[in-house]
């Protein structure tokens, strides 16, 4: 057999292996691109008025968002734009929601069931395919890293044998029969979005696997690791004195003094005394790449550690990019409609190549021109 033969054969059966779980992968995370998007449209209660006075602190927020859902507890909190509603994580159990209150004026604007919201499960879908997080992981992490085999195996296929079967590689023949349509939507597209696709399906496995992100960040530095930035500071258990204020007003405090032109903050939970307080100061609304990581202690609010932007390695920075790249994020709309129409070929590739395996499976015999008689 010659190795174009043999990787012809393992494209075959690893496609025909993962497919199913790549056509869901592809289309589930198509729809999750424009997830924001949709959201200002359909939820009205994600804007608010920009107001000229100083927003509440987040205890009084969560106050609020605990007495709307008795019984749960209030943790993660975040003051998403000037002009966005804050949004603080309820949860009791399995159950969780999302409570979305004016930041300006504290009024609560709804309380979301995120167990029915649409667009997480999406995600879910997308991310574990609505099984058990620690099975459909699993089956979804090996999908793509299959998917990523099939990118390089797919483009020594494509590549064409001479200078006449070069100028039919790229481009698909319209007018062609079905079979050879399909063929060329298969070779063609999946040429056109090798590239961009790869950088999807890679992205998405550091966010699965830290030790695989951390490679790709020692990579980019040029062999310097990034796990000494990574590196989470102690939490001294001993220390008790407790603020004046409540420590998640004064990790919100301390971000806004040393991040004042952030417009999106995370402020972590506190409940956790052996644990650091996550806090985040995003540059830019909705986007996460642009950003000035904070921790505190959480009995004190002692400042532990101040990680801004512009002191991290370039390792560490494309850490940070990782999510808006899988999701086309860091070039904006234009970056996000790449990631969609990417998604989509990616999603095809699978059912274009079944029924180019259907079609040679089941190919009708050449009739043989009648003897004539003697």
């Amino acid at each position: 057999m010659t190795f174009r033969k043999l990787v012809g054969k393992l494209h075959l059966w690893l496609g025909l292996g993962s497919g199913l779980v790549v056509l869901v992968v592809s289309l589930s995370g198509a729809v999750f691109v424009f997830q924001d998007d949709i959201r200002d449209l359909t939820q009205p209660w994600r804007k608010v008025a920009v107001q000229a006075r100083p927003m509440l602190p987040p205890s009084v927020l969560q106050a609020t968002a605990a007495r709307a859902r008795p019984g749960f507890v209030a943790s993660w909190t975040t003051y998403n734009g000037p002009d966005r509603s804050t949004a603080v994580y309820l949860s009791k159990g399995e159950e969780v929601y999302y409570a979305f209150l004016n930041p300006y004026t504290g009024q609560l604007l709804k309380v979301q069931n995120l167990s029915t919201d649409f667009f997480t499960l999406v995600q879910r879908l997308h991310m574990y395919l609505l099984l058990p997080p620690a099975i459909g992981k699993w089956v979804v992490d090996i999908a793509v890293i299959t998917f990523v085999v099939m990118l390089f195996s797919g483009l020594v296929l494509w590549w064409p044998r001479n200078k006449a079967a070069r100028k039919q590689r790229f481009s698909v023949k319209w007018d062609a029969s079905p079979k050879r349509r399909n063929y060329d939507l298969h070779s063609v597209l999946g040429f056109y979005a090798s590239a961009l696709a790869l950088v999807l399906a890679l992205s998405g496995l550091c966010i699965s696997y830290e030790w695989l992100m951390e490679g790709v960040g020692a990579l980019a530095n040029g062999g310097r690791s990034i796990a000494a930035e990574n590196a989470e500071p102690k939490v001294d258990t001993l220390r008790t004195a407790r603020p004046a204020s409540p420590v998640v007003d004064v990790a919100y405090a301390r971000m806004r003094q040393q991040s004042p032109r952030a417009e999106m903050l995370l402020i972590g939970p506190t409940a956790d005394a052996a644990a650091p307080v996550w806090c985040t100061a995003y540059a830019k609304s909705l986007h996460y790449y642009h950003r000035d990581e904070y921790r505190f202690h959480p009995r004190t609010g002692q400042l532990l550690l101040a990680q801004l932007h512009n002191s991290k390695s370039n390792g560490k920075k494309l850490a940070d990019m990782n999510y808006d790249l899988h999701t086309g994020l860091i070039l904006g709309l234009g970056g996000k409609v790449i990631a969609f129409i990417v998604s989509l070929i990616a999603a095809s590739l699978p059912v274009t190549g079944a029924v180019l395996w259907w079609g040679r499976r089941h190919k009708k015999p050449k009739q043989r021109p009648a003897l004539a008689a003697a």
